[in-house]
Formats: structure tokens, C-alpha cells, sequence
């Protein structure tokens, strides 16, 4: 029988894809340890989740995922809350890049360094614990641009979100046969407060965004596009394309 993984972090998690999930594990009656920069507004998420599922504990903290030690302080701060964590979701990152040369290195040095860096602390602070309990499941969120170089203001994002997903896979390689797992998710477009412009036929809206990315997670497999339809045959088609078509559709 599968294990239930009944306390959850998130990173991340007082806006978008963090918030959207956070509301779909109180739905299924998991403890929450929830971090992001906003703690007015983990308060006011906190509140909501208690009102969705009285019987669950929510544990909330300030957290600039940027500010490393900080990272390590507040994970092992919610283990000890908590007992132990048995999920660990990498979610907090920006989109803030632009078209390098263009004078704005400052852009895409702050979305290397929390995209990747600050993830890299992340999924450090979690093995700590994952490794100290010999249990455990870590869930690093990348994107679809992770599976092709990008231009202009995505060259960065797509680079720090490939680089996720390699550190994650190098993971899931060191870890294979342990009691630890390791999956990457790769959401599509996705309309949070953060990406309401895209103008696609294949976004979707937070709702039903969120909540197939918990599916996805649920099965604890190594690699998932969300939704499925249509991102994993595109993720196909994006690893064999020459670059003279993937710079039109992208």
C-alpha cells in the first residue's frame, strides 16, 4: 500500500501554484508547513485552510528562500513542529528575467539565484531531514521551459529550470532503491495571480492547474507534465524540433 504523506511543506506558498496546492492538501486532510516572504498573507491563507479543514494543523513562517541559512532554520523548524515532514514541495521562485546584454544583469543574476541557487538550498535542507528520518519525498517544480532553451526575458528562466530539473534527476539517480524519492514537476501555462496574460488555448486555470499537479505529485513518479494533455506530447516534440522551429513556437 502507498504511503500517505500526511505533513506537507511548501515553499512559496502564499500565492499561486503554492497556494493553489496548499488548498487542495487541506481538501485531503494533510498538515501544512507553509513559507514565503508574505506572512500577512500566510496568515490570511492559514485562516482559509483551518476553515476548508478544521481538523488539520497549519504551521506558518516568513521565509525569503534567498537568504540560505535562513532556509535550513525554518525547515528543521517545522520538522520539529510537525514530528517529521514526509513531503517536501521546492515551489518559491520568480520570472523576472531579461534579454541578456540589454544592461539588466541585476534581473537575471536575482532569478539564477533564487530559481536555482535558492533551490539548491532548499533541496539540501530537505535531504537533511529526509536523510536524518530515512524517509521521505521531495518535489522539485520546474517548467516546460526546462525542456528547451528560451529567448529573450525566458533565457534565464528557462536555464535555471533546466538546471533544476538536472539536479533533481541526479538525485533521483544517488537516491534510486532508497526510501527517499524524488519527482519534477513541469507545469504548463497556468493562470495564477502572477500569469494571468498568456493568451493560449493551453491554460488552464488555477484550479484545475493545482490540482492536477497534486495528482501528479500523489503518484510519486519521477518526471510529470501538468495538465498531461497537452504537455507531455509537447515535451516530446520540444527535445527533437531543430531550434529554427522551436524559436517560433516558443
Amino acid at each position: 500500500m502507498k504511503t500517505v504523506r500526511k505533513n506537507i511543506l511548501i515553499t512559496g506558498a502564499s500565492a499561486g501554484l503554492g497556494r493553489g496546492m496548499a488548498r487542495e492538501y487541506a481538501r485531503m486532510g494533510r498538515n501544512l508547513a507553509l513559507c514565503a516572504r508574505r506572512l500577512d498573507q500566510l496568515e490570511q491563507l492559514r485562516q482559509e485552510l483551518l476553515i476548508i479543514n478544521p481538523r488539520i494543523r497549519v504551521y506558518i513562517a516568513s521565509l525569503d528562500v534567498g537568504e540560505h541559512d535562513r532556509v535550513f532554520e525554518v525547515f528543521r523548524s517545522f520538522r520539529d513542529q510537525l514530528g517529521h515532514l514526509d513531503r517536501i514541495i521546492v515551489n518559491a521562485g520568480i520570472g523576472k528575467g531579461q534579454p541578456l546584454g540589454t544592461g539588466r544583469f541585476d534581473a537575471n543574476l536575482r532569478t539564477a539565484e533564487i530559481n536555482f541557487v535558492a533551490a539548491l538550498a532548499q533541496c539540501e535542507a530537505a535531504l537533511e531531514i529526509f536523510r536524518a528520518q530515512d524517509a521521505g519525498h521531495l518535489v522539485t517544480v520546474a517548467s516546460m521551459s526546462a525542456f528547451r532553451g528560451q529567448s529573450k526575458n525566458r533565457t534565464t528562466y528557462a536555464a535555471t529550470k533546466a538546471g533544476l530539473a538536472a539536479l533533481s534527476e541526479g538525485l533521483q539517480i544517488e537516491l534510486r532503491g532508497k526510501p527517499i524519492i524524488v519527482s519534477t514537476i513541469f507545469p504548463g501555462y497556468i493562470l495564477t495571480d502572477i500569469v494571468k496574460t498568456v493568451q493560449t488555448a493551453f491554460a488552464v486555470d488555477e484550479v484545475r492547474g493545482c490540482r492536477a499537479m497534486v495528482r501528479a505529485i500523489e503518484r510519486e513518479v519521477p518526471r510529470a507534465c501538468v495538465p498531461w494533455w497537452p504537455w507531455a506530447p509537447i515535451s516530446v516534440l520540444l527535445r527533437c524540433l531543430p531550434l529554427s522551429v522551436v524559436a517560433r513556437i516558443t
